[in-house]
C-alpha cells in the first residue's frame, strides 16, 4: 500500500505543475491593456512665442484729494467723466477758512498801525538825535520798537497769506485732463487731509499690463518688443517695451506685474479693456514634451516609449534642458517619431502592454 501511495504522489506532482503553469499563463493572459494617452515627438523649433492676457491701464494714475479737512459740499465728477485741467473737482465748507482769513487780515491791520506810530517815533527821535536834544538811549529804544513793528507785520502778511492759500484748498480743482475711474468720497462727509476724493487717470500714455511668472524673466531677450492685441478684436494691435516690474511677487499668485508701454495705441484700447501680449522668448532647438509625461528612474529623468510594433512600453532616461511653463525640453534621449506616454504614467511597468488613446503632436 505504501508503493501505492508513493506512485500516486509521483503522477500527481507533475499534474500539480502543469495547473500552476496553466495559471500562471493564464493569469498574464488576463492582465488588462492599460489605456493612455500619448503624444507623437516633434522637433520644435528655437525662439518659443508665449502669450499672456492683461488690461489697459493709464500710464499715470493720480489719486486728487484735499490738503485740508473739511465737510465736503459737493462733488461735481463721477466715474467715467472726462475732466479737463483747471476744472472744479469737489468744494469743501468755507466758512472756517474764511473766518481764519478774516481774523489775519484783522492782525495785519493792527500790526501795520502799530508799525505807523513806531514809525513816525523812530523819525522823531532820529531828528532829535541829529539836533542834540535827545540821548542816544532814547534813540535806540526807538529803532528797536520800530524793527519790532516791522517784524510783526511781515508775520501778519505770512498769516494772510497762509490763510487765503488754506481758503484755495477747500476747492479741488484738477490739474491735467483725464478721466475719473474711482471716487472715495460722497458730499456731506468729512474728509481729512489727503484722502482721496476721486481717481483720476490722466491722458496721455497708456499701459499694458501683465502678471508674469517668475519663469519667464529668464528666457525673455533684453528689452523685447511685446506685440499687443485686443482680445475681443485681435485686429486692433499695438507694440511697446516693458517700462516697470514690480520688485516684488504678488503674495498669492506669486506673478510679477509688468507694465508695458504702449507706443500710438489705437483708441480702441480703452482703459479696462483685455489685451493679448506676446513675445518670443529666447532658446535653441529641441524636443518639448508635457509636464505630465516626465517621470524618474534610478532618481533620473525618463519617460515611458511605446514600441509601435507591440505597444509595449519601455521606460527611457532623458537628459532635461530646462523646464518652461507647461513643457519639458529634452536635450538628449528622444527622436522624432517616437511615441511617449503622457498620462497613466505612474501605474506602467517595464514591457507592459498598452492601448492609445490619442497620438497627436
Amino acid at each position: 500500500m505504501r508503493h501505492g501511495l508513493l506512485r500516486a504522489f509521483g503522477l500527481a506532482a507533475p499534474l500539480l505543475g502543469l495547473l500552476a503553469a496553466c495559471g500562471q499563463e493564464a493569469q498574464q493572459d488576463a492582465e488588462p491593456i492599460r489605456p493612455v494617452r500619448v503624444i507623437t515627438i516633434e522637433k520644435r523649433e528655437g525662439g518659443e512665442t508665449v502669450s499672456l492676457t492683461g488690461r489697459i491701464e493709464a500710464e499715470d494714475n493720480v489719486a486728487l484729494s484735499f490738503r485740508v479737512a473739511g465737510r465736503m459740499t459737493a462733488r461735481t465728477v463721477n466715474v467715467g467723466d472726462r475732466v479737463e485741467a483747471g476744472q472744479v473737482i469737489a468744494r469743501l465748507e468755507p466758512e472756517q477758512a474764511e473766518n481764519a482769513l478774516r481774523g489775519a487780515r484783522a492782525n495785519l491791520a493792527a500790526a501795520m498801525s502799530v508799525l505807523t506810530k513806531t514809525q513816525n517815533e523812530f523819525g522823531r527821535q532820529d531828528q532829535l538825535l541829529r539836533d542834540g536834544w535827545t540821548t542816544r538811549a532814547r534813540h535806540d529804544q526807538a529803532v528797536q520798537a520800530f524793527r519790532s513793528a516791522q517784524a510783526q507785520v511781515d508775520a501778519a502778511h505770512a498769516q494772510v497769506a497762509i490763510a487765503e492759500e488754506n481758503l484755495s484748498y477747500t476747492v479741488l480743482v484738477a490739474d491735467a485732463p483725464g478721466h475719473v475711474t474711482a471716487r472715495g468720497a460722497e458730499p456731506g462727509e468729512v474728509v481729512a487731509a489727503g484722502q482721496m476724493i476721486v481717481r483720476l487717470a490722466r491722458e496721455g500714455g497708456r499701459d499694458a499690463v501683465f502678471d508674469v511668472p517668475a519663469a519667464l524673466f529668464g528666457q525673455a531677450p533684453p528689452n523685447p518688443v511685446i506685440a499687443v492685441a485686443l482680445t475681443s478684436n485681435p485686429a486692433v494691435r499695438a507694440t511697446g517695451r516693458v517700462r516697470e516690474v514690480a520688485p516684488q511677487a504678488d503674495p498669492v499668485t506669486r506673478t510679477f506685474e509688468v507694465k508695458v508701454g504702449l507706443t500710438d495705441p489705437p483708441e480702441e484700447m480703452r482703459l479696462g479693456s483685455t489685451v493679448t501680449g506676446s513675445v518670443r522668448l529666447e532658446g535653441g532647438a529641441g524636443i518639448g514634451i508635457p509636464n505630465s509625461a516626465l517621470t524618474r528612474a534610478n532618481q533620473l529623468p525618463a519617460v515611458w516609449v511605446v514600441d509601435p510594433a507591440s505597444n509595449a512600453v519601455s521606460l527611457r532616461p532623458i537628459e532635461v534642458d530646462r523646464y518652461d511653463l507647461a513643457n519639458v525640453i529634452v536635450l538628449r534621449g528622444l527622436e522624432p517619431g517616437e511615441v511617449v506616454v503622457t498620462a497613466g504614467v505612474q501605474a506602467l511597468r517595464p514591457g507592459q502592454k498598452v492601448r492609445l488613446l490619442g497620438a497627436t503632436p
